[in-house]
């Protein structure tokens, strides 16, 4: 059995991958979002159905909810990850719940650390909301570790949440609070 001083932790990372711009989602990238919601990975973690259009795609960026912002990761020109916040209305209007998701191949090189921060900046900082929440997947393990990093606890166990893969599959409720 290690002891606490054999076990090293991961460096920090910077709050930004070098090369990476995080910028708000534009109409215009409905081709490229449809692409990223139709890999594999990326849908596997969410609650979309496979084969999204680009045309459904770019409806969801046109009409989009008043508060609500969607920011996107590029990495050399191309979208490498997105993230959706969703501020809620009146007796909620203090909270806003959160989606993501990041490429199949760039997975791990801090992608959704980066939108988070981001994300979580405006809710704090400019909407001033006091609960960001979420649901994620209970196999999802890489996804929970960054959330539980940006400060969400798990709050509750939904059993049989969503049908993926011709199985049912449970999910954690996380939020994250502010004073």
């Amino acid at each position: 059995m290690k002891s606490r001083e054999d076990v090293r932790e991961k460096p920090p990372r910077s709050e930004r991958p070098e090369g990476v711009v995080i910028r708000s989602a534009a109409p215009g990238d409905a081709e490229a979002l449809a692409a990223l919601a139709n890999m594999p990975g990326y849908r596997y973690g969410t609650l979309r159905l496979p084969f999204q259009s680009i045309e459904e795609t770019r409806k969801g960026l046109e009409t989009i909810a008043p508060g609500a912002r969607r920011l996107v990761a590029e990495f050399d020109g191309r979208i490498v990850g997105d993230i959706f916040l969703g501020p809620m209305l009146g007796r909620r209007r203090h909270a806003a719940s959160v989606g993501m998701g990041v490429h199949d191949d760039f997975t791990g090189r801090g992608i959704g650390s980066a939108l988070m921060a981001a994300i979580l900046d405006i809710a704090d900082n400019w909407l001033n909301l006091r609960r960001v929440e979420l649901t994620v997947f209970t196999d999802n393990a890489n996804a929970i570790r960054l959330y539980e990093r940006s400060g969400f606890v798990k709050e509750g166990h939904f059993r049989k949440f969503a049908f993926r893969d011709g199985a049912y599959v449970d999910a954690y409720s996380m939020a994250r609070l502010r004073a």
